[in-house]
């Protein structure tokens, strides 16, 4: 790999990689995180209205604490009050009502895999967590292969740590492209978000594993995990290669090389996917439906052909592109925003880069992106984005520190 950009984090021997490859050594620059504004354009005074006005004003990062190495926030259906915050080292911390409490919701160190791209990767709350108590992780395991494991929680505040149940589990040979996102999409299916099984251009087998239907991996799985007939879960008959002849059936999604971070729009369902490139090239992928789609790696990276001779039948391209000479190295995919207390982003994907830091945003449609800004927002090393319970949006700096995107007064 030309380039492969070290995440540095506190507390761990090595930071986290979010699968950029290039050939060659290098690291991302690390920087001091600052509060930061973005002033939207205005509009003509003659046309203002009370939300108008408000977007004039722009927007804001509200810092909501510091972490170690986060990686991912989220929040259980209807919990207004409360925010999760997901460390790679292995543990889950909570902050309610504002204030970080001491105490994490899980403590998993000891199981954890945390270097380098490895670690404590995401979690999902089934979407009758109030009632249940179930929530999901996905991490590295002690071997370096990828665990989804249900817990329950013990009580508000706490999880379970011996209600531990595993649902799936992917033998990775690599340390890198681990994929890591759970979320509970359409249809109340929980999506899993895989890497191509690591190293650089997708070396496995005679297509790689991202055109391979037989394997689960450069993937994004749809699966019901509670227990079903004997097994750890159960397949969606409606998933789009059941009884499919050397398909497995799990797959949602397949040709992406490294689906770092994606996300449903919480008012359309629509997705988009921040797909992380190998020598050139970043993109984000949007469909309306991802069920069956074909997003092109190896045979591409971004719309550029990277492996000769090959195909891709009937691939999406990617709406969005950024190139790595431009100063991109990680796309860190984002969500689109329906926070209606922030008008000047309302109804837009917001995104970045790792080694950029810099929040960007656009409308996106089939095909295409139109009216894409660069805001004054930044974040360094910018590992994630999230939304709350409420909708609000989260930017997360593995430095430490979790902002939550608001207006500015």
């Amino acid at each position: 790999m030309r380039l492969r950009v070290v995440l540095a984090a506190a507390g761990l021997a090595a930071g986290l990689l979010l699968g950029c490859g290039s050939s060659g050594d290098g690291s991302a620059a690390r920087a001091t995180p600052a509060a930061t504004q973005s002033q939207a354009p205005a509009e003509p005074a003659a046309t203002a209205t009370p939300a108008a006005a408000q977007a004039r004003k722009g927007v804001r990062l509200v810092r909501i604490g510091s972490f170690s190495s986060p990686v991912f926030v989220t929040a259980p259906r209807g919990a207004r009050k409360v925010q999760f915050v997901v460390e790679q080292g292995g543990r889950i911390m909570v902050v309610r009502n504002g204030r970080k409490l001491g105490t994490p919701f899980l403590d998993i160190s000891s199981q954890v895999t945390a270097n380098g791209e490895q670690g404590l990767l995401s979690m999902a709350f089934a979407p009758d967590y109030a009632s249940s108590g179930r929530f999901y992780v996905y991490f590295t395991d002690n071997d370096g292969d990828q665990r989804v494991v249900e817990y329950r929680r013990a009580s508000a505040n706490r999880a379970d740590p011996g209600s531990e149940r595993l649902v799936l589990r992917m033998p990775d040979s690599e340390d890198n492209h681990n994929g890591g996102l759970l979320l509970f999409g359409p249809g109340g299916h929980l999506y899993v978000g895989t890497g191509d099984g690591g190293g650089a251009g997708d070396r496995h087998g005679a297509r790689g594993n991202a055109q391979n239907l037989g394997s689960l991996l450069g993937k994004i799985l749809r699966i019901d995990p509670r227990p079903s007939g004997g097994r750890a879960y159960s397949v969606p008959r409606s998933n789009p290669f059941v009884g499919r002849s050397g398909a497995r059936g799990e797959i949602y999604a397949y040709g992406l090389r490294n689906p770092w971070r994606f996300s449903f729009d919480r008012r359309t369902d629509d997705l988009s996917i921040g797909d992380v490139g190998q020598n050139e090239v970043e993109e984000i992928d949007f469909v309306r439906s991802g069920r069956g789609k074909n997003f092109g790696w190896r045979p591409f990276e971004g719309r550029r052909r990277y492996e000769a001779g090959e195909s891709a039948p009937g691939h999406v391209r990617p709406v969005l592109q950024r190139f790595h000479g431009d100063g991109y190295c990680s796309i860190t995919g984002g969500v689109v925003v329906r926070d209606r207390a922030v008008p000047a982003l309302y109804g837009r994907y917001v995104f970045g880069d790792f080694c950029r830091g810099r929040i960007e945003s656009a409308r996106l449609r089939p095909g295409g992106a139109t009216q894409q800004r660069t805001t004054r927002l930044n974040v360094p090393n910018l590992s994630s984005f999230g939304e709350d319970a409420r909708g609000r949006v989260y930017a997360v700096s593995l430095d430490g520190p979790v902002y939550r995107i608001a207006s500015r007064r």
